[in-house]
């Protein structure tokens, strides 16, 4: 198996070398910022990734990189595709429609005649914070760096080049389609434009739409270059004009500007804000008060370097497992995007923050992953969540453009909350926290279901499951239970034993949906759809035809319906029942027993990986490596995790299985590359055998924790004993507590399973 995984690791190394991190001065800032220097932004940007490519702050607003065509998620397609220009704002890892790619920049050459100024890429530089590239036809390169809510540009255009020239497109943006109201497409609504000055440009975009089908969200900017221009234009639709501004009349808007005199070299600073555009020239002058590009880069080096210093690893760790593991908790601080005092929609002193994109695909790995890294901002989060419910009426599980949207399963921000609460965050009100999670657990959210709350959440209450005729009503059922078993914990935690006790039994729901008598590859028992009246469905019928009732068979491998079925409207959402029938992370002992005990229950994952019914690439499946943990045999999870590490995971540009999501898939890497796995709304990590010989955890309380992996090896896999701060440790999970305290758990490895682990948890 460890041949598996060094070959992953020497393929992954041929695709994607080390690069140092070298500033835009060309000097080498590897001594600096030494663990930013394994980041490659690179890792999963082919493939399913789609991870974001360009300079970003931890959970910066702003985030320019090339845009190829209108069409990929985060703006950016490998080479040799086109290039529109460089667009100010864009998510990472995302899947379904796009999301913004709004306020386009564009040098070119030539006359102030045309709108677009397409070009094709002769290279790309991508390093941390820093993106590079020429065009082919202009000669043009384009160097970008980013403060956290303006960007920074330096164009250099060839010597003695006449007519250098920088569109400002604000009518750009990802996911236009030509039918109207297209689902998940972006729909334009407006933009205008201003010269103010011989070298300042202001204007704004607006747009509605996209993944979450949300309503208009504006962004504003504030451009501003460091040599003034000559002559400029601005244009409205297809008309292009020597007027100073265009206002807004329901058309793109844009401007071409000259650049003549001394020099070939151009700056631009892009502030932008989702207020006005009074406070995108703010954000701009307070961000980046100077012209010293290598400055801004050298900032943003060293937020990030602050963050990746709160876990080291050991030292003497092959270079393409530092890049995997750095590269991993990178794309985790990528996203929700810090817009504190960027709310248009009210104004208090809460944190506020957006891009949710989604929680149910985040509050796995990824909140667990910055509680340990940067737990002040996890409170601020978790505020922001609260407070969206206060003004907005719900928390979101998605959230983008300032508008809840959309729902996937359950109200999974309560999964958040309460892994907050369990883990002992401070500085949130759990009352307050409390009343947003039974909003979402009390209040059926109506025709807004697929914005915010739980859908069917009538027939849940009523049924104790949701019915088929409801959309994913399966995941739903499985999801509430585990959000019910979420508040059920706060609950209790807050003293009140009545609202503990109701929610701790509906967090049993699941089982309303698990028929005890069915059989699949060897397996028996399945959550399967039910109707309204208790009766099982082993066809399930879609169309509310009179004349016409089409039906198909519905089994524990279904993941697609047929043509007619729409995707949103599957029983199960992004998986099939063999998938979620293991996914009861709150009762697994519960769900062990419907399996038919432990040996049944071992049998069926067996049957699950051998079969390749395990979906890598998707969050549902997360934990199911680790149930064997609860049968007593760690070991079992450790080989079944390692396998997958090596099959599906490597430092190159298709380094991901799946869409990252916001950075689920990254930080699902890097808590098993140091052994430790949370089970999300709980208050421990699952013990496994890690890739990585030492990793020392840097806490926010002045302590440090270690890991260390006594010798580990390709032979030594095993984990043969334990102790926690010199005493022996046989369980196979660590409390967050225990992990607070500090101190260093050692796992001595061996060459064969080992009788370590047998039980999970220290009796209490």
């Amino acid at each position: 198996m460890k041949k598996n995984i060094l070959l992953s690791f020497i393929v992954g190394c041929c695709l994607c070398l080390h690069l140092p991190v070298q500033g835009a001065d060309g000097k080498d800032y590897e001594k600096d910022y030494p663990l930013g220097s394994y980041v490659d932004p690179r890792i999963g940007s082919e493939g399913l990734g789609r991870v974001f490519i360009g300079p970003s702050c931890p959970f910066g607003m702003v985030k320019p990189s090339p845009d190829c065509t209108p069409s990929p998620n985060s703006g950016w397609l490998p080479m040799p595709e086109r290039v529109d220009g460089f667009a100010q704002v864009h998510v990472s890892g995302t899947g379904g429609g796009p999301k913004y790619g709004n306020v386009l920049v564009t040098p070119f050459l030539g006359a102030l005649n045309q709108t677009q100024h397409l070009d094709y890429r002769e290279y790309e530089n991508i390093r941390l914070g820093y993106y590079d590239t020429r065009f082919k036809q202009s000669g043009i390169r384009t160097e970008i760096t980013t403060a956290e809510r303006a960007s920074f540009y330096r164009f250099t255009y060839p010597q003695d080049a006449a007519g250098q020239g920088l569109a400002i497109d604000a009518g750009f943006f990802l996911g236009e389609s030509p039918v109207p109201d297209a689902r998940e497409a972006q729909q334009f609504v407006g933009s205008e434009i201003q010269i103010l000055s011989d070298h300042e440009v202001c204007g704004y975009t607006r747009i509605r739409g996209g993944w979450n089908n949300g309503r208009a969200y504006t962004v504003y900017f504030y451009a501003e270059t460091d040599r003034p221009f000559t002559e400029y234009v601005t244009w409205k639709g297809d008309s292009i004009m020597t007027d100073r501004s265009q206002y807004d009349s329901h058309q793109k808007t844009g401007a071409l500007l000259r650049f003549d005199g001394a020099g070939n070299t151009l700056q631009l600073k892009v502030g932008i804000s989702f207020l006005s555009c009074l406070r995108a020239e703010a954000n701009a002058h307070s961000e980046i008060p100077h012209w010293s590009f290598e400055e801004v880069h050298r900032q943003l080096l060293g937020k990030w370097e602050t963050l990746f210093s709160k876990i080291e690893i050991d030292p003497k760790a092959l270079k393409e497992h530092k890049r995997m593991f750095y590269t991993g908790l990178y794309h985790t601080m990528l996203m929700p995007v810090d817009r504190t005092g960027e709310n248009p929609l009210w104004s208090d002193p809460v944190p506020y923050y957006d891009d949710f994109y989604a929680i149910w695909d985040t509050y796995r790995t990824s909140s667990p992953l910055i509680t340990l890294i940067d737990p002040k901002r996890e409170v601020d989060i978790v505020r922001s969540l609260v407070n969206i419910c206060k003004r907005d009426g719900y928390m979101p599980d998605a959230r983008s453009g300032n508008c809840n949207g959309r729902t996937q399963g359950g109200s999974n921000a309560e999964i958040v909350i309460a892994d907050a609460f369990v883990k002992g965050l401070e500085g949130i009100d759990y009352e307050e926290a409390l009343q947003a999670m039974l909003k979402d657990a009390t209040v059926d959210p109506g025709g807004h279901h697929e914005a915010e709350g739980r859908g069917g959440l009538r027939e849940y209450l009523a049924l104790g499951y949701v019915p088929w005729g409801i959309d994913r009503a399966g995941n739903r059922t499985v999801e509430y239970s585990y959000c019910d078993y979420a508040i059920a914990l706060v609950a209790k935690g807050l003293g009140k034993e009545e609202l503990y006790r109701h929610y701790l039994k509906q967090s049993g729901n699941w089982k309303n949906l698990w028929r005890d008598d069915y059989e699949h590859s060897g397996a028996r028992g399945f959550i399967m759809p039910r109707d309204a009246q208790g009766q099982w469905l082993d066809s399930l019928p879609y169309g509310h035809s009179r004349l016409m009732q089409p039906k198909y068979v519905y089994t524990p491998m279904t993941f697609e319906g047929p043509w007619y079925t729409p995707w949103w409207s599957m029983f199960f959402y992004e998986a099939s029942s063999w998938e979620y029938s293991l996914s009861i992370p709150h009762d697994v002992p519960g769900l062990i027993a419907k399996c038919g005990g432990p040996q049944a229950f071992e049998q069926r994952l067996d049957t699950f990986f051998l079969r390749n019914y395990y979906n890598v690439n998707n969050e549902p499946s997360f934990l199911t490596p680790c149930l064997y943990h609860w049968l007593g045999k760690p070991w079992r999870s450790s080989d079944r995790i390692h396998t997958i590490l090596a099959e599906s995971y490597n430092d190159g540009p298709i380094g991901l299985p799946g869409n990252d999501d916001s950075g689920a898939m990254s930080s699902w890497l890097a808590f098993h590359m140091m052994g430790l796995y949370p089970n999300a709304g709980q208050d421990y990590y699952l013990i496994n055998t890690p890739l990585l010989r030492t990793t020392t955890l840097h806490l926010a309380n002045g302590r440090d924790f270690q890991i260390v992996a006594d010798g580990l090896s390709d032979k030594n896999r095993y984990i043969q004993s334990a102790t926690l701060n010199g005493v022996d440790y046989p369980w196979s999970a660590l409390r967050h507590k225990d992990l607070m305290g500090g101190g260093t758990l050692v796992l001595k490895m061996g060459k064969q399973p080992a009788e370590w682990g047998k039980e999970m948890f220290k009796a209490f």
